[in-house]
């Protein structure tokens, strides 16, 4: 996370947070996921102020599915920049992104191919910058 900007980083954390009430929503949340789910808790660093910044008490945290699509890809791409934090992609948490990623609306293919374009960015050392620009960009390609 040392090449977001604060208000990135929030960005994420407060994604991740949606992506959290969306498997708490449901009745039952295999342990697995939710192994992965604290793993990523951890990775961002989220304390109680995070919670109190973004108003949310966790029994009241729950899931908002984002309306534009341009939104729902901008929500999965955060997710998928959030596994790729460490640098390790396990199949846990691809297997989570690729639930949220159908939950969405989408088929599991969007989620390996925003990987890619991340892995891209990155090798060509390409700061992370506007996250609503490089989705629709994004967009653009996949779509075609």
């Amino acid at each position: 996370m040392t090449d977001l900007t604060e208000s990135q980083t929030q960005s994420i954390k407060k994604n991740y947070l949606n992506i959290l009430g969306l498997f708490l929503s449901e009745e039952r949340i295999e342990s697995r996921y939710l192994r992965c789910l604290l793993k990523w808790g951890l990775q961002l660093r989220l304390n109680p102020e995070d919670l109190k910044e973004a108003k949310i008490d966790f029994s009241d945290l729950k899931f908002l599915h984002p309306g534009q699509k341009a939104e729902r890809v901008e929500s999965i791409y955060h997710l998928v920049y959030m596994i790729y934090f460490d640098s390790v992609v396990e199949d846990i948490e691809l297997e989570v992104a690729f639930v949220y990623a159908e939950k969405l609306g989408f088929q599991k293919s969007l989620v390996s191919e925003l990987f890619k374009s991340i892995a891209t960015e990155q090798a060509d050392e390409i700061n992370p910058g506007n996250v609503r620009e490089q989705v629709m960009e994004f967009l653009k390609v996949y779509e075609e």
